[in-house]
């Protein structure tokens, strides 16, 4: 009689954990002249580059099995220059976006910052915070579902580490909307 592992059994030979390394994108030109970007593709600034390298000096040694990162250009220019010298998987994703601000991309950041206020409103043409952080919540189960026992990079957004600060660790989106954001060399989170 053949003996199949029940699901508990199956759980205990895989990991069951991703470790996620995530990284904003590096200083934009907009983000220098006060300019939220949005869902516009965006470009690193001169300081961004410089930053975008020092990123891939800091992340050198550190294990990084793939990199998963927005279509938005400014996330993928600062992939493409901190890792252009590593051969690491590269995948482009369109759910780990910035927030859209529909009709308000490319407007100044006081016009757009309201985080509050577009919570679950969403903006003219755009998308609540809400809708934003379960679009980048969708891409956890692929995560778990493929690179189970690995450690992974994201590059993204404000919306993307809400998404993560939400799900992986129980944020509440209300605390994350009245919240400055505090640019920091990268965040941690265990995907199980």
């Amino acid at each position: 009689m053949e003996v199949r592992p029940g699901p508990t059994d199956l759980r205990l030979a895989r990991n069951v954990a991703v470790d996620i390394v995530f990284e904003t994108h590096q200083l934009s030109e907009d983000n220098e002249r006060g300019i939220a970007t949005g869902w516009l593709p965006g470009r690193l600034s001169e300081r961004g580059r410089v930053e975008a390298r020092a990123l891939g000096e800091r992340r050198r040694n550190d294990a990084i099995d793939a990199l998963f990162v927005s279509d938005l250009w400014r996330a993928v220019e600062t992939a493409e220059i901190a890792f252009a010298d590593r051969a690491l998987a590269l995948f482009l994703d369109w759910r780990l976006r910035e927030c859209d601000y529909g009709e308000l991309n490319g407007a100044p950041v006081d016009v757009v910052h309201d985080r509050l206020a577009y919570l679950d409103t969403a903006y003219p043409n755009g998308e609540s915070w809400r809708e934003a952080v379960a679009r980048v919540g969708r891409v956890l189960p692929d995560l778990l579902s493929r690179w189970d026992g690995r450690r992974v990079l994201v590059i993204g957004h404000v919306a993307t580490r809400w998404g993560l600060d939400h799900f992986l660790e129980g944020t509440p989106l209300e605390q994350l909307a009245t919240e400055e954001f505090a640019w920091q060399e990268g965040w941690e989170y265990v995907l199980r």
